[in-house]
Formats: C-alpha cells, structure tokens, sequence
C-alpha cells in the first residue's frame, strides 16, 4: 500500500508539490507552502529586501571572521582616517574601525528587533483576539487602554519607559515592545470581529468547545498571516526607534557599536568628517528599507483576497 503522508519515490517532487489535489495534510501544507514562494519570487522588491536582510544577517552572524579590527582598541594617532585599503569605511573619533564596528553593530540592531517583535507580537495577538471574540465591556476596555498607548507617538512612549526603567538595550527593548503592540493588537481585533461571525466558528461553538479553545485554535491561527506581516513591517519603526534611544544615550551604552550610538557620537563631525556618520546612517536605512520591502511582499502573499 502506498503511504500517500510522502511523495512519491517515482516522479517529480515538484509534479507533487504542484498537485492542486492533495492527498494528505502535509501534501496540502507543502503545496500552500510553494504557492506563497512562488507569489513572492515574482515580486522583485521583496526579493531585493529578502537578500539585503540575508547579507545583513550572515554579515552579524560572522562578524568575528569578517571584522577586520577590534571593535574596542583606540589609536589616537589614527582618528578621523578616511576610507582606505587598511580601514575599509575609515576610523572614528577615537581612531576604531568604523566597518568592524558596522558588523558587530547588525548583532545588536537584529537582536533588539527580533526580541522585540517575539515579545509584542503575541500580546498584541491575544489583546486583539480576547477583545475582538468576547465584544462589550470586555471590548472597550481592552482597546481604551490600546487607543491610550496610541495616542503617544511611539519614540516618545519609548522615551518615557526607558527613563522610568533606566538605560541599557534590555530595558530598551521592553520600553519599544510596550509601544509596538498597539497596532497589532488593532489589526488582530478587526480580523477576530469578521472571523467570529464564520459558519464554522459557529459550529465549533455548537458542538461545546470553550471560548478559549475557540481562540486558540481558531481564531489566532486565522489571524497570524496578517500578524505576520504587520509586525515585519514594524520592524523598520522598532530599528529606528531602537536607533533613537541610542542616539539620545537611553539604549544601549559606549562603548557598544550599536548604530544609533555609533551615529550620536559621530554628529559632531558631520560637516567635516561625513563618512562617519554616514556609515551607521546608512545601515539603519538600508535595513529599514529592507523591512518594508519584505513586509510589503508578505502582505501580498499572506492576504487570501490577493491570488
């Protein structure tokens, strides 16, 4: 008997992969699978945003093979040197080669990014499912108290928090996951408000199942695809507002190489020395720009009304 859980040991595993019949759950997940990849190959700018993020991330990943200098050893007899064969973006005030700090900088900008969005995104996920599924006073209450954080800018937010819990790229991270769930738990509310009112919601209601499980296993999976692509877009706003709090001083602290620092203390050379400070401003916006690019080809791909 063949076991139809596998692709066939004859034929293509693309002809598989392609079968608009499935056979088995795992062939139908494939098959989604290769259908949203093939939606995202023929966008280009989402492609060109993907590869910016891969060299972004392999460059943090071997930063200690890549860089060319320690990060931390000062020659004062060499600041301020210009691009060159020895430092390849030049030296800072404090004669550190700008590009070994670059790459140890991308560790610290993805690390904040990615922990941020791994603690927002749920609770903006469960504030807006909870709000969206039990409706009334449950409702209002949850989204007074989102429409509260809404209504602050979110850098400014972020600078209330940080003071309050003092600087460090820890507590920076919680002060801009504290401002970036909002928008998520909105998002996730307005898709719970169309998915509750499904024939098969109401069925699963019928046949006993509790509230809770409702939510769990039906209605947050339904949102994640728009989640996802929600919160790749914020990525760009969580870099930059990572990159504030460590360009005022309030997110991570000298000597680290985090961007937004590496930019505050270059500020004072922009006039003369320029390539100082345009080494980290360019990496906050390439890698800004490559958020939204990526974020903007998930949307396509995950939003079911897009074929």
């Amino acid at each position: 008997m063949t076991d139809i859980s596998s692709p066939p040991r004859s034929g293509s595993l693309g002809t598989w992969l392609r079968d608009p019949n499935p056979t088995s759950p795992l062939q139908a997940r494939l098959h989604q699978s290769w259908r949203m990849w093939r939606k995202l190959r023929r966008n280009g700018s989402a492609l060109l945003g993907l590869a910016i993020l891969l060299v972004i991330a392999l460059a943090a990943l071997f930063a200690p093979l890549l860089a060319t200098h320690d990060i931390f050893a000062q020659d004062l007899g060499n600041r301020l040197a210009l691009p060159s064969g020895e430092h390849w973006f030049g030296t800072d005030e404090l004669g550190r080669d700008i590009y070994s700090r670059l790459l140890y900088g991308a560790r610290i900008t993805l690390y904040i990014a990615g922990l941020t969005a791994v603690i927002s995104a749920p609770i903006g996920l469960l504030v807006g499912a909870v709000s969206g599924y039990f409706g009334g006073w449950v409702d209002t209450v949850m989204m007074r108290v989102t429409e509260i954080f809404l209504a602050f800018p979110s850098l400014v937010l972020a600078l209330a928090f940080v003071s309050a819990l003092g600087p460090g790229i820890n507590n920076a991270i919680i002060a801009i996951s504290l401002t970036a769930w909002p928008p998520i738990a909105r998002l996730a509310r307005a898709e719970t408000l169309i998915i509750r009112r499904s024939d098969y919601i109401s069925a699963v209601r019928l046949q006993g199942a509790s509230a809770l499980r409702i939510i769990a296993r039906h209605v947050v999976p339904m949102c994640l695809p728009s989640v996802i692509a929600r919160v790749t877009l914020n990525m760009a706003s969580i870099i930059l507002s990572a990159a504030g709090l460590g360009f005022l001083g309030l997110g991570a602290q000298p000597p680290s190489p985090e961007w937004g620092a590496m930019l505050s203390s270059a500020r004072q050379f922009i006039l003369s020395n320029g390539f100082v400070a345009a080494a980290p401003g360019m990496a906050i916006l390439l890698t800004s720009i490559a958020f939204n690019l990526v974020g903007d080809g998930l949307r396509d791909v995950l939003d079911p009304r897009h074929d």
